[in-house]
C-alpha cells in the first residue's frame, strides 16, 4: 500500500534527534512513526473522522496526543498537521541523554541503558508521562514535556514498515536513526488466523 508523501512524513523525519524532556529525564528521539488523518491511512486513529478521543490530532500542532494500549501502557504522538487536518507522529524510541539514574529507577527491569526507552511505552515510562499529558504543548513551556532541537548531527535516517497496526502496516512511515542501539525491535505484522466455527 502506498500513501502520498505529505507534511506528516516530512515532520516525522525531522523529529529524529530532537530532545524531549519531562520530569527530570531527557530523551533523544531515535525512532518515530507517521500517521496521517487522511482517509487513505486506515491505521490512523483519525481515519474515520473527528471523535472525542482523537480530537487532539486535529490541532494545534506541537501538542501531545496520548492514549493507552493494552490497558496499561501509554503512547505519545506529537501533532504536526495544519489545524483541522489530523496528523501526528508516534514517538517510538529514544536514548536517555540526561537523568539516567532517574530513568533507571523508573525502568528497573531494563538490562541495558539502551533498552530504557526502546519502545513507545518504555519511553513514556522513563519520562513519567501518562494521559494527563494529553493535549499539552511541547513547544511553549506550559506542558509537562518540552521539545528542543538536536545539538549534534542526526546522521543517516532509515525508513521501513510501521509496527503494531493491523491496517496499512506495510507503509514505510517508520523512521529511525541508522545503527542506533535504542531503536525498538521490529516485529512484522502477522494477521491472526481464526479457526473455523464448529456448528
Amino acid at each position: 500500500m502506498e500513501l502520498p508523501a505529505e507534511a506528516v512524513d516530512v515532520a516525522a523525519r525531522e523529529l529524529l534527534g530532537w530532545r524531549l524532556a519531562a520530569n527530570g529525564v531527557t530523551v533523544r528521539l531515535t525512532e518515530v512513526e507517521a500517521y496521517s488523518g487522511l482517509g487513505a491511512d486506515p491505521a490512523s486513529h483519525a481515519h474515520r473522522g473527528l471523535t472525542n478521543r482523537n480530537a487532539v490530532m486535529f490541532g494545534p500542532a506541537g501538542h501531545l496526543y496520548v492514549y493507552q494500549i493494552y490497558g496499561m501502557h501509554f503512547c505519545a504522538n506529537i501533532v504536526c498537521g495544519e489545524e483541522g487536518r489530523a496528523a501526528a507522529v508516534l514517538l517510538r524510541a529514544g536514548e536517555v541523554v540526561d537523568g539516567l539514574e532517574v530513568a533507571r529507577s523508573r525502568r528497573p527491569a531494563a538490562r541495558r541503558d539502551s533498552d530504557l526507552a526502546a519502545g513507545p511505552g518504555k519511553l513514556m515510562q522513563v519520562l513519567d508521562l501518562n494521559r494527563a499529558a494529553n493535549d499539552t504543548s511541547v513547544v511553549d513551556g506550559t506542558g509537562p514535556a518540552t521539545l528542543a532541537p538536536p545539538d549534534t548531527e542526526v546522521g543517516e535516517i532509515e525508513a521501513g514498515p510501521r509496527v503494531g497496526v493491523t491496517s496499512a502496516h506495510d507503509v514505510p512511515w517508520r523512521f529511525w536513526l541508522s545503527g542506533d542501539p535504542t531503536v525498538s525491535a521490529y516485529r512484522r505484522h502477522t494477521p491472526k488466523i481464526r479457526p473455523p466455527r464448529v456448528r
